[in-house]
């Protein structure tokens, strides 16, 4: 754990200022991963202050800032992951070869396009409806939460290919990762114990991947980061729903 490390993680998942390197290893991914949690507390705390700030007129004027910080901040980067991984989802018939082939077309398809645009529709929806303070506290643990999964589905599911989602498994800690997710389900616990369903959310898209092509890439491990922020944003509105 060190300022290289940290330095790596923070240029590779966000778009702020960060340390630049002259050399880059591929080994540096995963030495980085050590730091991606954190990463995820940096994301949702601006985040969370955007649609803070933005919820001062309205909540969907917060949600709608809360959205742009967050595309802006991580550069669209797990988004990208998504539209390429349902892509590559609808051509492939559950073949990993046929998968695997459309995944490397640069192109944004049919399904990717459709798969970016719910998924903005479903945040920015979900946004509006966590926008009030408890919420927003919750909100700061969301990418947290989701980062914490790359690291649980490197771990439990091997690459499909050779490629980043390989090269950030290599040195993954499997102790280090409990550890954290145990601090995460204790700040969970203190802000917004519905957030503990992440730990039913990762392993079951761990599942998923494992039965659906039997491995995992890094457009998958930016699609599930995806996913399991939506899933845990729906659980948040369903909390503050129910009376």
């Amino acid at each position: 754990m060190t300022l290289r490390s940290f330095g790596h993680a923070l240029q590779f998942l966000t778009r702020l200022p960060a340390p630049r390197f002259a050399e880059f290893n591929p080994e540096d991914l995963s030495r980085s991963a050590v730091w991606f949690p954190l990463i995820g507390v940096i994301v949702g705390v601006i985040v969370a202050a955007a649609a803070w700030a933005g919820g001062q007129g309205s909540p969907w004027i917060g949600a709608l800032a809360g959205l742009v910080a967050w595309v802006w901040v991580t550069g669209g980067l797990h988004i990208d992951g998504l539209g390429d991984v349902a892509d590559a989802l609808g051509a492939a018939h559950r073949t990993p070869e046929r998968f695997l082939e459309v995944l490397r077309d640069p192109h944004v398809g049919a399904f990717g396009a459709m798969a970016i645009a719910l998924q903005l529709i479903a945040k920015l929806v979900l946004l509006a409806e966590i926008s009030a303070v408890p919420g927003l506290f919750a909100l700061m643990l969301v990418p947290a939460w989701a980062r914490w999964g790359t690291l649980v589905w490197s771990l439990a599911v091997p690459p499909l290919a050779s490629g980043s989602g390989e090269r950030f498994s290599w040195q993954i800690s499997q102790p280090g990762t409990i550890a954290q997710g145990i601090v995460l389900a204790a700040l969970s616990l203190w802000l917004a114990p519905i957030l503990l369903a992440a730990l039913v959310i990762v392993p079951a898209i761990a599942v998923y991947w494992r039965v659906r092509l039997g491995g995992i890439t890094g457009d998958c491990l930016g699609a599930s980061v995806e996913v399991t922020e939506t899933l845990l944003l729906l659980a948040i509105a369903l909390a503050i729903a129910t009376p």
